[in-house]
């Protein structure tokens, strides 16, 4: 496989193989230190037109006028005998200069014909060529460290070759030179730091040996040592002019390169360099170019920076010598804990970490507080990192725990008290979120061993002289409830991302010994927790829910059944004590976790259940003849009969309740509140509730066994009732009411569908239920009333009302989400869709995804239906305006643009397939033609159609139309409008903006090359020209880009001259801004704006890649800044 990066190393050592010193006299000295970043070395940014061999060429003539006679191109005090010897090697062998640089034009030729070279080609012959080929450069210098180093000859040459590649606008070679340059250095640095290490054994053993007695020192041994000592002096004189030449030459320019691949690995290698040999290279003059870097616009420049930091913050050897740096740039490291991608983020908690361990006092309490929050974010890598910040900023310093013998000690009482006591404080005091879980999951990889000490927990619970709180009380059984879930399960809180997929087999084993521990030792203080807490329905909530975090088993393996016969007994009292839903929720869900057949102990808990319920059914009973009997109940009487029925439809849901009997009696409750409309509703909403849940069960039933006629016919009267009881319920006074019945109802529907017979069930079809039309248009006019109204504003300042107004919100996306799945299932017929389609854009914040999720799906469903459902919401829409305003002025009022602004989003869901949505785009324009000319008005009235101004809706449709539909379209309008009577030379505006937008023209943008810059006329001509004619895709590309970018070239309204359609040359002179109009709305759709950001990067990818002139030809664009910040001066430091 030949590469063309491959083809120029093999011409460029054929050049070097006849000769190379022609190259070697290319010094790097110290002579233009002070001019780095105004010389040659910015000459990516700063020469116009040059290249490599150019500048090489120049440098060459430049450098050899200057070079001093008796040095060395690199090294400072050059060896004895050196130069002879070099200057006879250039005797012998002086190469013809141009041969070096016609290898690298060839290379620059493939380079440009080629895209890719192998640090970026893809293919797996190439994943590991950067670490092959840095590996190379690294044995290079190793294989050469004790000879050909130090000879002059050929680092010389290298250092020439990779300073000039890296200075050329290729950026293969740029790139390829850099990091092989760079690499180089980091070698090179390894080598200085072993001479040094050399030179202090070598001082040593000098000063032992002087120091010895006159009979017993060696002068031939003194004398070996300081002649070691001087070649060891020359070698480190010579190493350090290597360096110092790569690093002015190369680093310095190429650190602030325009390819972000360049300046990561600049940034890299510095930091290695600081690393490994620190008392050269951790000075602020190097550090400076770190503290800039931080403010680069890409991800992996930062990750760099702030990687290479954590390598010195690790230090504590080295913190001393950041101290100047840390207080320049601390502000910025610690506002990177915001950054927007999420690893950077992570990166920079962790590198504050290193700096509040090993330099006390740096950071302030306002440094900590901008971390603080952090734990609560919704990646759980950050969220771990914070939390981590955390524990070692308030938890470390008073709860740490000593190490003896190797393995971590058990924490005393007291400390662990501390610990949670300071936890505590922070999640009430802060007041950053709402829930604890999250707080727990931040901490678990940190301070899991502690947050695991359920001993310490429960005992601050049940303590009875305890100084708590009752929020403190609520936020500790909260920590309990999170911490037991999260070392049992071990999922993060929900909303909380983290990448992983599954648990290791040693976390496995971890996690079932946890949950073991938790159990045995909770099993016997939950009823004590339940009886302390069961008056605090926010407490006791929770408390249930840990019997989801037990092994179940242990009751009976670890005889443990009294303490099972206390938590069932407490756990009536609870039900019988609250109706709030969420404790009813979770006794149910916890005696559903108890009655399970294969325990041991289901007898009890069943007859645990059942003397529940016969309690609960027998009250029912009482207070309903109550009800029935007399015609007003007061307060209590009502609260009781609601209370029970909620917690009968509580464990409804979860039980299976039918041997009790309670649909009759909740029916006849239902009836009477129909009826006479005397029930309230605080016993209307369980009841419906009851009812449903009585139906559901009893086709749970009849599904899994082969039912007969009577039972399938029997179910099918009860649900045909209950529907009946819903209908009525939508007209119902009380709002709370109609949503509770729409949402029954809609469920109700969707199950006993058509696709509940799917799966070879065919035996249920016979309860397969349709809706009548009455309860259709119900449903919808239910959804015009409740669904699509205005909400008020958020963020008027007070909290619980914009906490109300979400609720609201929520419940209403409940409610669309149900019509919907009716659509899309068959039930209700999908013309009733344009009831939600027309909605589509003025409530696109609230349902926006809905309404477009269930578009796509009617899309997949039927194309053409779809598509007429799109155009019948349109004419919807125009009927209603027109009937409020009138035909006069429509196109002008604010509704009108909102239309063309749905009319516009309709266009763009039918996505790019202009091929397979061709006749459907066609189809749909002569629908709308035809209603826009259906009503006429009076033959000697010359006034334009009502319906006329829906042309203008049509022609958002346009640019999905082929060339030659156009045509015919254009025939057609012009057909249907000669059964009109029109004025002469007064032609109508909607015409008129219709057939413009079905003209050749509109998909052609005409520049002018004196107004357009180069560089922007190849942004919008595109990469390419098309290669026909007739390219049709094309010019509906161009004229969507025309609409997108309001550039005044692109809206140019010259019409090529063609036979004017009723007066459409006139029209154009004398109204040109309707033209102008129709061509400046934006399409503001995401995956259109996707796609010209696409197109701008890849444009602008393929600029650098063919070496576009202009890209450095600007003296202004050469100055910027690519790092977005402010360049700190050395005298700073």
């Amino acid at each position: 496989m030949s590469s063309p990066l491959q083809r120029a190393v093999g011409d460029t050592k054929r050049a070097l193989s006849a000769s190379s010193s022609s190259s070697a006299g290319l010094p790097f000295d110290d002579r233009d230190s002070n001019h780095t970043s105004e010389g040659n070395g910015d000459s990516l940014l700063a020469d116009e037109g040059s290249d490599f061999e150019d500048s090489l060429n120049r440098n060459v003539k430049k450098r050899a006028a200057k070079r001093p006679p008796k040095t060395t191109p690199v090294a400072k005090h050059p060896k004895k005998g050196y130069r002879v010897v070099h200057r006879h090697s250039r005797k012998k062998s002086e190469p013809p200069a141009n041969d070096l640089f016609n290898a690298v034009k060839a290379a620059k030729s493939d380079m440009q014909d080629s895209g890719d070279y192998p640090l970026t080609a893809p293919g797996p012959s190439w994943k590991k060529f950067q670490g092959s080929f840095c590996e190379f450069v690294r044995t290079l210098v190793c294989q050469c460290q004790y000879s050909l180093l130090y000879d002059g000859f050929p680092m010389d040459n290298l250092i020439s070759l990779l300073t000039g590649l890296s200075d050329s606008q290729v950026r293969a070679f740029r790139h390829t030179s850099t990091l092989a340059a760079m690499k180089l250095m980091t070698s090179l640095v390894k080598v200085a730091l072993q001479l040094s290490l050399h030179q202090d054994n070598n001082q040593r053993q000098y000063e032992a040996e002087r120091n010895k007695g006159p009979g017993q020192r060696a002068p031939e041994r003194l004398e070996s040592l300081l002649e070691k000592r001087k070649e060891l002096q020359e070698h480190q004189e010579e190493i350090e002019g290597m360096m110092n030449a790569l690093f002015r030459g190369v680093f310095v320019h190429r650190y602030r390169d325009v390819l972000p691949e360049i300046r990561a690995i600049c940034i890299e290698e510095i930091g290695c360099w600081m690393q490994s040999y620190s008392t050269s290279f951790l000075t602020d003059s190097y550090l400076k170019y770190i503290g800039w870097t931080l403010h680069d616009k890409h991800r992996e420049v930062r990750l760099k920076c702030v990687k290479a930091l954590k390598g010195l913050y690790g230090n504590r050897d080295l913190t001393a010598r950041l101290e100047l740096f840390t207080s320049r740039f601390k502000d910025r490291m610690v506002s990177m804990v915001m950054d927007r991608e999420y690893d950077v983020a992570v990166e920079a908690v962790r590198l504050l970490i290193l700096i509040l361990k090993n330099m006390e006092g740096v950071l302030t309490d306002a440094d900590c507080e901008s971390v603080y929050p952090v734990v609560y974010a919704s990646n759980r890598g950050l969220a771990s990192a914070a939390g981590e910040f955390l524990y070692w900023k308030l938890f470390y310093p008073e709860c740490e725990i000593r190490m003896m013998g190797g393995r971590e000690r058990r924490q005393s009482p007291g400390a662990q008290r501390t610990f949670f006591q300071l936890l505590l404080s922070f999640f009430v005091e802060s007041e950053l979120h709402d829930h604890a879980a999250y707080l727990v999951d931040s901490l678990w990889d940190c301070a899991g061993a502690q947050l695991k000490d359920w001993e310490s927990l429960t005992s601050l619970l049940l303590e009875k002289d305890q100084n708590l709180g009752d929020v403190q009380e609520s936020t500790l059984i909260e920590i309990l409830v999170s911490s037991a879930r999260q070392a049992s399960e071990g999922h993060p809180p929900v909303g909380r991302v983290t990448g992983r997929k599954g648990l290791t087999s040693k976390e496995r084993k971890t996690q079932a010994d946890d949950r073991v521990k938790l159990t045995e030792h909770l099993i016997p203080l939950l009823p004590q927790l339940l009886a302390k807490f069961s008056a605090d329905a926010e407490k006791v909530t929770p408390l249930l829910q840990l019997l989801s975090c037990f092994d179940l088993h242990i009751y009976c393996t670890g005889r443990l059944e009294k303490h099972l016969e206390l938590f069932l007994q407490q756990l009536q009292e609870v039900v019988v004590k609250h109706a709030e839903p969420a404790v009813l929720e979770a006794g149910a869900h916890a005696l559903y976790l108890l009655c399970n057949p294969e325990f041991t102990f289901f007898s009890r808990a069943d007859f645990a259940r059942s003397q529940l319920v016969d309690l609960l059914t027998d009250r029912f009973q009482q207070e309903l003849e109550e009800l029935l009997q007399s015609s007003f109940l007061d307060e209590d009487e009502v609260y009781n009969l609601a209370a029970t029925l909620k917690r009968l439809s509580a464990f409804y849901n979860a039980h299976d309740l039918t041997r009790w009997e309670l649909y009759e009696p909740c029916c006849q409750l239902l009836q009477k509140a129909v009826d006479t409309g005397e029930v309230p509703h605080q016993v209307i909403l369980p009841a419906l509730t009851l009812v449903y849940f009585s139906i559901l069960w009893t086709l749970t039933h009849i599904s899994k066994s082969d039912a007969s006629q009577k039972q399938l016919s029997s179910l099918r009267d009860r649900m045909v009732a209950f529907c009946e009881l819903c209908q009525s319920c939508l007209s119902d006074v009380d709002t709370e009411v109609q949503e509770q019945a729409f949402v029954l109802l809609s469920d109700l529907l969707l199950i006993f569908s058509p696709q509940m017979i799917v799966g070879g069930r065919d035996f249920l079809r016979p309860l397969v239920f349709f809706p009548e039309a009455t309860l259709q248009s119900e449903l919808a006019s239910f959804l015009m009333d409740h669904v699509f109204i205005q909400p008020g504003d958020l963020g008027s300042g007070d909290s619980q009302e914009d906490h109300l107004q979400i609720e609201r919100l929520h419940q209403r996306r409940r409610l669309l989400a149900g019509f919907c799945k009716l659509l899309l299932y068959g039930v209700l017929e999908m013309d009733a869709a344009s009831d939600v389609f027309k909605h589509y854009n003025k409530f696109y914040n609230d349902y926006g995804d809905i309404i477009k999720e269930t578009l796509t799906r009617a899309r997949q469903i039927d194309r053409s239906h779809c598509s007429r459902i799109l155009l019948l919401s349109l004419k919807q829409l125009y009927t209603e305006l027109l009937q409020e305003h009138g035909p006069q002025g429509l196109n002008e009022l604010p509704a009108f643009i909102e239309m063309r602004d749905l009319a516009r989003r309709f266009a763009l869901s039918f996505g790019p397939q202009q091929l397979q949505n061709r006749d459907l785009v066609v189809m749909l324009h002569k629908e709308g033609i035809k209603f826009s000319l259906s009503e006429l008005p009076p033959a000697d009235s010359s006034n334009q159609p009502p319906n006329l101004a829906f042309l203008e809706l049509l022609s958002e449709f346009s640019p999905r139309l082929f060339h030659q539909d156009k045509q015919l379209l254009l025939s057609y309008l012009e057909k249907c409008l000669q059964h009109v009577s029109q004025a002469p030379g007064r032609p109508w505006g909607p015409v008129t903006t219709y057939c413009h937008s079905l003209n050749p023209v509109e998909n052609t943008a005409e520049t002018s090359p004196q107004v357009l810059p180069s560089s922007k006329r190849r942004r919008v001509e595109g990469p390419a020209k098309p290669n026909r004619e007739d390219v049709s895709s094309s010019q509906e590309e161009s004229l969507q880009l025309n609409s997108i970018l309001p550039t005044p070239t692109l809206t140019s309204t010259a019409v090529k001259s063609r036979q004017p359609l009723w007066g459409l040359k006139e029209m154009e002179e004398e109204d040109g801004s309707e033209l102008d109009f129709a061509q400046g709305l934006s399409l503001m759709e995401e995956d259109e704006e996707e796609e010209l950001e696409i197109q701008d990067e890849s444009i602008e990818e393929r600029q650098d890649t063919d070496m576009q002139a202009s890209s450095y030809s600007s003296p202004s664009e050469r100055g910027l800044d690519l790092l977005d910040s402010t360049e700190l001066d050395i005298e700073d430091f």
